[in-house]
């Protein structure tokens, strides 16, 4: 087994992934505590540092990129600083950009938390503030998005479609896309936070346990309510397979052909941070199938990228030599 993933990685190289989605920026401002407020009963903070991280949509695109996929990165910015931020730091490490446009009325997606600490105190989030448009995309970029995915798509071999219930995917792009890649045998995948079921024709899921629950509509106690819950999915979807992330306790990946796969986490030592792991999860398990891996064995490599991303603070990235590292040991 490890000898064949090491083979698959080397085949995720180059593979062509058009990732559609609500691109998101994580922004941290980092602040040292100065004083009370004489205003209110708030602490006073001298911002020391601002740092924005891809997170969302753009996460996905971030991952593939970083392990080695020819990744192009389709969605919607304002324009701000959160869209600069974000398109540097997918420039940097490889992606193409040219597929997201920026929409002066509307401000990017964005989630901006503020670290306080001191000398003798432990840093730590006090707030975080939200911002996004609550209005659909303006049809003028619907039909921009249309025009440029039009000459890429025959050159793709693998969509994410990456929802965080923001609005960038809208039902006239969804159903284009979903169309194009069944008619020409690409893969597809979903990971949508809240509208999971609105996205029939897709060939694969991808849910955590709490978003399958929520999918269902009922809680899942054990492992057979989850099990039931997942070949539910699957049928109700008539997909060709549910990848379901269930922490601490691995995956579960349902194919259509009835075969269950549960794969235990790779590695036991302790989890960090979970937060972006799905979408490490996501863009290895695409980039795997676009390469023509089973969906078993690109579940198996996801399942050791998304255990290297839980070690690491944050939103994270997994490059194609930590993979390597990881899969060898």
């Amino acid at each position: 087994m490890k000898q064949e993933l090491v083979d698959i990685i080397e085949q995720l190289q180059g593979q062509r992934i058009l990732v559609i989605g609500d691109m998101v920026a994580d922004i941290y401002l980092e602040g040292k505590i100065s004083r009370i407020s004489r205003e209110a009963p708030v602490l006073v903070l001298e911002q020391a540092a601002e740092k924005i991280v891809a997170g969302g949509a753009a996460n996905v695109v971030n991952n593939a990129a970083t392990l080695g996929g020819k990744v192009f990165a389709v969605g919607l910015l304002g324009l701000d600083n959160g869209a600069k931020g974000l398109k540097t730091i997918l420039f940097e490490n490889g992606a193409n950009t040219d597929g997201l446009f920026c929409d002066e009325k509307r401000p990017t997606i964005s989630k901006t938390r503020i670290i306080a600490g001191g000398r003798a105190t432990v840093s730590q989030q006090i707030v975080r503030i939200d911002k996004e448009s609550k209005e659909p995309m303006a049809k003028a970029f619907e039909s921009h998005i249309e025009q440029y995915m039009k000459p890429l798509l025959p050159h793709i071999r693998g969509i994410v479609l990456s929802d965080y219930g923001c609005g960038t995917i809208t039902e006239t792009l969804k159903k284009q896309l979903l169309d194009y890649a069944h008619k020409r045998g690409i893969p597809t995948i979903v990971d949508s936070r809240y509208d999971i079921r609105g996205f029939g024709g897709v060939d694969y899921v991808k849910q955590n346990d709490a978003e399958l629950a929520a999918a269902v509509g009922r809680k899942l106690p054990d492992e057979e309510a989850l099990y039931e819950a997942g070949q539910e999915l699957l049928q109700d979807m008539q997909a060709r397979g549910v990848l379901i992330t269930r922490g601490e306790k691995g995956m579960v990946l349902f194919e259509a052909n009835g075969a269950i796969h549960d794969i235990p986490v790779s590695d036991k030592s302790e989890v960090y941070d979970v937060s972006g792991a799905g979408d490490t999860c996501v863009a290895t398990f695409i980039l795997a199938l676009a390469a023509g891996i089973e969906p078993s064995l690109a579940a198996e490599l996801s399942n050791v990228a998304s255990g290297i991303a839980v070690r690491k603070l944050g939103t994270a990235t997994v490059s194609t030599e930590e993979l390597l590292a990881a899969v060898r040991e």
